[in-house]
């Protein structure tokens, strides 16, 4: 993990306090695919997670939230890359049965956020953090294209709002 994203050190303290089992990865190396893959190397994700119920590949989101005038929320940017998308299901792929991608989804702001919109919250730092879990297979069901130049995607408001997912069950929050 790149100690310098503060998104990823609000993420890690969430797990923490949680109590969560986990390992922060070092993107400082690209991370290198067995012989005869079709690339050489693949994008890194940044946590892998031990939740009570699954084995979480996760990848953070940094996203600015936008509170509107009225201290309402904007529209919540959840844009990821094709290569994204890509490498996170190669790392489903690789790391085996019971693994599980998913983006977390970390919106920041100087400001605690709105109650009732996100199941997490987290201050760190002097910066309020909401965060929001979508699986892999479910971005990718929803997902449209955003730029074809720029080969990102994002999820309709209203898809997105049904499909975040707690990042553990109950009983570990």
């Amino acid at each position: 993990m790149q100690r310098r994203h503060h998104c990823e050190l609000a993420f890690e303290q969430h797990l923490r306090r949680l109590r969560l089992p986990y390992i922060a990865v070092d993107e400082a190396r690209k991370a290198l695919l067995p012989e005869g893959s079709a690339t050489d190397s693949i994008k890194s994700f940044d946590f892998l997670v031990s939740t009570p119920d699954r084995k979480l590949v996760v990848d953070v989101k940094g996203r600015r939230l936008r509170l509107t005038r009225k201290g309402t929320v904007g529209r919540l940017e959840n844009w990821v890359t094709q290569d994204d998308l890509h490498s996170m299901a190669r790392w489903e792929d690789l790391l085996g049965a019971g693994f599980e991608a998913v983006f977390v989804f970390a919106y920041w702001s100087e400001h605690q956020p709105p109650d009732g919109m996100f199941e997490h919250l987290v201050e760190c730092r002097d910066r309020w953090y909401a965060l929001r879990t979508v699986t892999l297979r479910a971005y990718e069901r929803h997902a449209r294209i955003r730029s074809q130049r720029w080969e990102t995607l994002d999820l309709p408001m209203s898809a997105f709002d049904r499909m975040g997912v707690p990042l553990c069950a109950p009983r570990c929050a």
